[in-house]
């Protein structure tokens, strides 16, 4: 495993810029098409709370729900390849995740821990689809059990090498890296083909962590997202620019953040995951 680097102030600014310019760029081929999403997580909280980016935010995320993903995918093709480019599992055989990316072309971003995966690298923004959950909560448990499961196989080449993991742990990511990704997608997709705008029931990335897991909201917010606020968007300024969110900012926010306005003490200020390898 590689060191850490750090980047310099005006370094972690630039590569904030760059990410601005994919959500620029991404922002004009979905309004192009008719095709609906938000600017998410920190990146909608820094819109709100800072017109930007949070200072110390080290990524940028969208979401869209599935059949405005499927849409997407179709005509990603129309942004400029000297800017940025789609990645997913289906675009590049080592790619991992299971939602997509915008790569910006030119640039090399390389998190610790992952340096030996081939999959192209390069400064990032997060593209996560939303699907569809189960109304009843019995069906959410099973389907989020199901999710961890082949979530972790997919990061199992990660984790059988990573020295945080113990021996045993890392043994057990050994194995399950055996199991063909392609396998794992199938299983996803499977499950992602059954997502319809017009279901009722609540949404989520299926392998990404519920959000109101991570949060402690009650048994029956844990596992869902209402799906009405991928719906109804309105335009928010982001860095300079008007870029689509969610219009009912202040549930979705305090879904996902709690009190959101308030900033978190000084050592909690802290980039998602550290690089070892970058090159703007």
């Amino acid at each position: 495993m590689k060191e850490v680097k750090e980047l310099t102030k005006k370094e972690f600014r630039k590569m904030q810029l760059l990410q601005t310019d994919m959500l620029v760029e991404f922002d004009r081929v979905c309004k192009a098409h008719g095709i609906k999403y938000v600017i998410a997580g920190g990146t909608m909280l820094g819109a709100v709370r800072h017109k930007g980016y949070i200072p110390w935010d080290d990524d940028a995320d969208v979401a869209m729900l599935r059949e405005e993903y499927e849409k997407f995918k179709k005509v990603a093709g129309e942004l400029d390849p000297e800017l940025c480019y789609f990645q997913d599992h289906e675009t590049d055989p080592y790619y991992r995740w299971g939602y997509g990316k915008l790569r910006r072309t030119g640039t090399t971003y390389v998190r610790v821990g992952q340096e030996h995966i081939k999959c192209k690298t390069g400064v990032f923004v997060d593209v996560f689809p939303l699907d569809d959950v189960p109304c009843c909560i019995i069906g959410q448990i099973w389907q989020d059990f199901y999710c961890f499961v082949l979530r972790k196989i997919l990061y199992s080449e990660v984790g059988k090498y990573s020295p945080s993991e113990n021996v045993f742990t890392r043994a057990i990511y050994k194995l399950m890296s055996l199991i063909p990704v392609k396998k794992v997608f199938k299983r996803v997709e499977k499950m992602a083909s059954k997502s319809r705008n017009e279901n009722k029931c609540g949404c989520r990335t299926l392998l990404f962590p519920s959000i109101g897991k991570m949060r402690k909201h009650k048994l029956n917010e844990k596992f869902s997202t209402p799906k009405e606020w991928f719906f109804e968007t309105a335009e928010y300024e982001f860095e300079g620019h008007m870029l689509s969110g969610v219009k009912d900012y202040d549930g979705y926010l305090s879904f996902e953040y709690g009190d959101y306005m308030q900033l978190p003490p000084e050592d909690q200020r802290q980039v998602h995951a550290p690089v070892c390898e970058y090159k703007f």
